[in-house]
């Protein structure tokens, strides 16, 4: 599995209704694309960036094809009139540690 992290900050201004439809939006067409496995988001506590989200897919190839979507491709462009700043990391597991440890497991 691979994970995709996406950071940005919100422009000043931006109407909160229309972001929150945007997200919903964009949150669905994530959910319905083939190798997803899970989509979280975070508000940074301390500042900037203001905003993290992270989608988990099964393959590398699972997220380009997403990426590279038709559907993306139109819904990348609406982002950008609510963000900026935007910053894309991928990860791969770790050769040490492949799976998340847990206290007392």
């Amino acid at each position: 599995m691979i994970e995709m992290d996406m950071t940005y900050d919100f422009l000043p201004g931006i109407d909160p209704h229309a972001w929150e439809a945007f997200a919903k939006k964009t949150i669905g067409a994530i959910l319905r694309a083939p190798g997803i496995v899970e989509f979280r988001a975070y508000r940074n506590v301390l500042g900037t960036p203001q905003v993290c989200t992270t989608s988990v897919w099964k393959t590398v190839a699972d997220w380009g094809h997403f990426a590279q979507s038709t559907e993306w491709q139109a819904l990348e462009p609406e982002l950008r009139s609510f963000v900026t700043n935007i910053r894309v990391e991928l990860w791969g597991p770790s050769p040490v540690v492949p799976e998340p440890l847990r206290p007392g497991k």
